[in-house]
């Protein structure tokens, strides 16, 4: 495939990871007892990828279930 025809599907990817890195980020910042240490969580969210954002929000985050 030429990398021409790959542009218009990278970039709104590369865009949605981007947008979905920093809200993940945001929160953890405002998160006040996230589900294991800020330090490491900040860095799966920057080096995995579209994956670390989705952990964070999946496993991370603490619920409002558990907040009690």
């Amino acid at each position: 495939m030429e990398m021409s025809m790959l542009w218009p599907i990278i970039v709104p990817l590369v865009g949605l990871e981007l947008v979905l890195m920093i809200v993940a980020l945001v929160s953890l910042v405002k998160e006040e007892n996230p589900n294991g240490p800020k330090w490491l969580w900040a860095l799966v969210i920057i080096f995995v990828s579209i994956f670390g954002p989705v952990a964070y929000f999946a496993f991370g985050k603490r619920q409002e279930r558990d907040r009690r």
